[in-house]
């Protein structure tokens, strides 16, 4: 599955005939970086080999070897988790994680806190879109598909009723 590049990440962008224009960068809150000759350009919400040919086609009049070879240095996936959680906040992991290890790091699910009713909040296609999961089978041993969380999600842990 290609990498999509997220606001936070950092990539190195390597010139090999000229190397002296090679930086590393991260990516803007608006998903663009800036880079000598061409300037803004788009990263976030795309792929790496996009990114990389895009930025040859850009390079293509300035440069005689415009072989651009764009690699991911860090990759940073900001998610919100509240509800009733022991640490709610923002977090930031640097590699795939499921939404039952997200909820861990925020310390589990509190005394009033249930993981059959939780609740991820992504955007897609613009629109938030909301997906309740039960992860109480994961828990029980059974083998379930894990879900992994997107930059941006926001996980609810729901209160059990009493």
């Amino acid at each position: 599955m290609p990498v999509t590049l997220s606001p936070g990440d950092v990539i190195k962008v390597s010139f090999p005939g000229t190397t002296e224009l090679s930086e590393s960068q991260t990516i803007q809150a608006d998903g663009k970086i800036n880079l000598p000759f061409v300037g803004e350009v788009a990263a976030g919400g795309r792929t790496i080999g996009d990114l990389q040919s895009t930025l040859e086609a850009l390079y293509k009049p300035q440069l005689q070897n415009a072989t651009v070879v764009v690699t991911l240095e860090r990759s940073v996936t900001p998610v919100v988790i509240g509800g009733a959680v022991k640490k709610p906040g923002k977090y930031a992991f640097d590699r795939p994680t499921t939404v039952l290890q997200a909820i861990m790091e925020a310390g589990g699910a509190d005394q009033f806190g249930t993981l059959g009713k939780v609740s991820v909040v992504r955007v897609v296609g613009g629109q938030q879109r909301t997906q309740v999961l039960d992860l109480r089978p994961i828990l029980q041993g059974k083998p379930t598909k894990p879900l992994y969380v997107h930059a941006g999600d926001i996980i609810m842990v729901g209160e059990s009723a009493f």
